[in-house]
């Protein structure tokens, strides 16, 4: 796994017109530009920008649909992308455990 891979995907995710994106493309089965922009407070010149971001990070994938794009999440790149965010997130939570225990220690031995 690369680090730059891991970037785009972090970045991808980290946006929430993009992430916003990703639900109304899994709950719709997949949508165009055009249709998306229907849906989001962005321009359709905007959609198309995130859904390149998406793109490039592996979370969408597109086939050509008369004059546009249609789009689709692929689930596998989702799904990595969600097992990294629950590995960061239980790693933060092991962090915030540790300073909780040196707290409470702290504040044991003022007593």
């Amino acid at each position: 796994m690369s680090t730059a891979v891991d970037d785009a995907l972090w970045s991808a995710v980290g946006d929430p017109i993009r992430r916003r994106m990703l639900d109304l493309l899994l709950a719709e089965n997949g949508g165009t530009a055009t249709a998306l922009s229907k849906q989001l407070p962005v321009t359709r010149q905007a959609v198309a920008k995130h859904l390149g971001v998406l793109d490039r990070a592996g979370l969408v994938s597109a086939t050509p649909s008369g004059r546009e794009r249609r789009y689709r999440v692929d689930e596998a790149q989702l799904a990595r992308a969600v097992a990294q965010l629950s590995s960061v997130g239980a790693a933060w939570d092991a962090r915030l455990q540790r300073i909780k225990r040196i707290a409470e220690a702290i504040q044991r031995g003022q007593e």
